[in-house]
């Protein structure tokens, strides 16, 4: 009787969202930024208090969503890749779902187990796995309530590094990315995980015969920069100007989708039309789009069926590898990737045929954000600027591009950010929290977490509740960061 209770205790809190939760990717609204106050302005020599450790998650890169009590995260464990639930008071598991068998990938980096984050919405979870597995699970068991595939349902090919995407929530839609040639971007219905459209994957114009792929990377190989010159690493475009490679109005220019080094091509094989990045909804040009950065360019299209309104390949590298989420902020549309390419801002508008035209405002070689994300605090855009060969934080004027600092003591790493501190961590795992000025790097504390792991830390922390999560691959941290105490 006392353990029933105890389960519907757990349950009622899990259905109980509360203001400062962290309900999906990168936070409340997909700007990885927490909508909580009294939080510690500086931290203690050797970092906040430690409230409670787990060392049995598995592996994977794959940061928790938190709400009603509960946290939910992705790991590959015993041969499985899982979905699981813990206690965000002491981290006890809740429950522990296998969605099949865990998918291996060639690339070593990254290959201990998934990456993305569940997004909890309602009574329900929905996750994508590494191999394309896109599931929803109910909340308080854990059960699978439908199941669906990129690669059987919509012809998706698995990217290099496998699926990296968090689906996004949209009302009764569930948007994510296959990357097939049919199904580029897909809606699905939250509660039967029926298909409502699908956004075919524009075809390429063939390549002269001189632009040939680059040569596939080797087991335990990260594949080369590119090399050849192109729009994507030259200096800053002037603002104003038309963008190479963005569309008005759904066409496609030549340029755009294919013409660069690599593009079109896998590390061997024809190569997958999903990046690594998570969508986003957004309200421009009078009408709802999401935003999505494909493996060969920034998209939106219609909330309503998908149709492709435009397109921006200029932040996108020869590689295929876009990973960080874009952002709308200020009237601006921004993505970046790393591997000699940068980062540009488009402006939206509604064309004079109906349709939507993007402009090119500025690019900038040097924001070459390469998974650790990029946040806009009062006109100011933060993120770290490398990519394989490491980096150092930068700070971006939003409107214009133009650099207002960089900092090496500021390491590469993923970002956060709550009661006015950015959360910065450190891929070597240091944690560094930083106050946002546009004047330069002014850190408020550091600390390094105990018992690293030898992967690089590439799960992005988390704050909600007045906690902070660390998560390396099979152990999660949690600190106390709330000025006052905020025992859930």
């Amino acid at each position: 009787m006392v353990r029933f209770f105890s389960v519907v205790l757990v349950a009622c809190l899990a259905m109980r969202a509360r203001g400062d939760d962290w309900p999906q990717w990168q936070g409340p609204d997909r700007t990885a930024v927490s909508h909580e106050r009294g939080l510690l302005q500086d931290w203690p020599a050797g970092g906040p208090p430690l409230a409670w450790r787990v060392e049995d998650l598995g592996g994977g890169d794959s940061a928790p969503a938190i709400v009603g009590g509960v946290l939910y995260g992705m790991s590959n464990r015993d041969g499985q890749e899982i979905v699981w639930a813990r206690a965000e008071q002491d981290g006890h598991e809740i429950w522990a779902t296998s969605l099949g068998d865990a998918v291996a990938q060639r690339m070593p980096q990254s290959k201990e187990g998934p990456g993305g984050t569940p997004t909890v919405d309602g009574d329900r979870l929905y996750v994508v796995g590494m191999g394309g597995r896109v599931a929803c699970l109910a909340r308080d068991t854990g059960g699978i309530v439908w199941q669906r595939s990129f690669v059987e349902d919509f012809a998706g090919s698995v990217p290099a590094w496998s699926y990296r995407e968090s689906p996004l929530v949209d009302g009764q839609r569930l948007i994510c990315v296959p990357g097939g040639p049919k199904a580029l971007v897909a809606a699905l219905d939250t509660r039967t995980g029926e298909t409502l459209w699908t956004t075919a994957r524009p075809q390429p114009p063939a390549a002269p015969a001189s632009e040939q792929p680059p040569p596939a990377a080797r087991e335990g190989e990260q594949p080369p920069p590119p090399t050849t010159p192109d729009a994507r690493s030259t200096p800053d475009a002037p603002a104003g100007t038309t963008a190479s490679g963005t569309t008005t109005s759904g066409t496609t220019p030549e340029r755009s989708w294919g013409r660069g080094r690599g593009r079109g091509r896998g590390f061997g094989g024809d190569r997958s039309g999903a990046g690594y990045a998570s969508c986003i909804a957004i309200e421009a040009a009078g009408c709802r789009q999401y935003v999505a950065f494909t493996a060969s360019a920034l998209i939106g299209v219609d909330a309503k069926d998908g149709t492709l309104l435009w397109h921006y390949a200029a932040p996108a590298n020869g590689m295929g590898i876009t990973c960080s989420t874009p952002i709308f902020a200020d009237g601006l549309v921004f993505a970046a990737s790393a591997y000699g390419t940068g980062g540009g801002a488009v402006k939206l508008s509604a064309s004079d045929d109906g349709g939507v035209a993007a402009e090119q405002v500025y690019f900038s070689p040097r924001m070459q954000n390469h998974h650790g994300g990029m946040i806009v605090i009062d006109g100011a855009l933060y993120g770290a600027h490398g990519g394989n060969e490491g980096g150092f934080m930068t700070c971006l004027d939003f409107q214009t591009g133009e650099v207002l600092w960089r900092d090496r003591e500021g390491p590469k790493g993923a970002l956060a950010m709550a009661d006015g501190r950015l959360y910065l961590r450190s891929e070597k795992g240091e944690m560094v929290l930083i106050e946002p000025s546009r004047e330069g790097l002014l850190v408020r504390g550091r600390f390094e977490q105990p018992d690293r792991r030898s992967p690089p830390a590439w799960a992005h922390p988390v704050i909600a509740n007045g906690r902070l999560y660390i998560r390396d691959q099979d152990l999660l941290l949690c600190y106390n960061v709330a000025a006052h105490d905020k025992t859930p």
